[in-house]
């Protein structure tokens, strides 16, 4: 399979790239800055390029089979436009190449699974702590699932760098967890590869936490 990753040279991606490489698949890594992933791999390209250049974008997915965003902003203060002007440009031009399947990375609080969470972890989380990434989530998940892709929106708990987990909780029926849920990058990694071969999320939003 054909995987273009965008993301790629953050941790979540650096393992999805160990993970999808291991699998045999093929990996075109889409990267903003020069270097900052190293192709190792026959079945590895990287191509560096900004969020808003739709044309270099086009060069990665066209082709593909499949596409993943591991993307983020790095900002708990302000809106990062450039994330969210980049997925749109990702989600245009991936309907544009007839290209169907996105994995989006999103996060526990963005839309309704802000009521996942109980009362106070949601205030200070959700309201406060978190309360300008989860919004920049929640508008690009809105965007995405507004579209004509086969989106799958993965809403991890808190990222830690902890060991990989298989056995995770995952679902799309409302639950209430309690605390601040949390789940390793490696586990959040392990299981948006399996949504590559999976249908059972396919145009839905799934929470998931260990």
């Amino acid at each position: 399979m054909k995987i273009v990753i965008f993301g790629a040279s953050g941790k979540t991606g650096k393992l999805l790239i160990d993970m999808a490489l291991e699998a045999g698949h093929e990996v075109r890594a889409y990267v903003r800055r020069p270097l900052s992933v190293q192709p190792e791999n026959k079945n590895l390209s990287v191509v560096v390029g900004a969020l808003s250049d739709t044309e270099k974008i086009r060069t990665v997915v066209a082709g593909a089979d499949a596409c993943i965003s591991v993307l983020g902003g790095n900002s708990l203060k302000e809106h990062a436009t450039e994330f969210m002007e980049g997925i749109r440009n990702i989600v245009s031009v991936m309907e544009q190449e007839n290209v169907s399947r996105f994995i989006y990375m999103s996060s526990i609080g963005a839309g309704d699974s802000r009521y996942l969470m109980a009362q106070p972890a949601r205030f200070f989380i959700v309201n406060m702590l978190l309360r300008i990434p989860l919004a920049d989530h929640t508008t690009n998940e809105q965007y995405i699932s507004q579209g004509t892709l086969n989106y799958t929106i993965v809403r991890p708990g808190g990222l830690t760098d902890g060991p990989l987990v298989h056995e995770v909780k995952h679902g799309t029926e409302k639950v209430t967890v309690k605390g601040s849920p949390s789940i390793s990058r490696a586990s959040v990694a392990a299981f948006i590869m399996k949504q590559l071969a999976e249908t059972t999320y396919h145009r839905k939003a799934v929470w998931l936490y260990a």
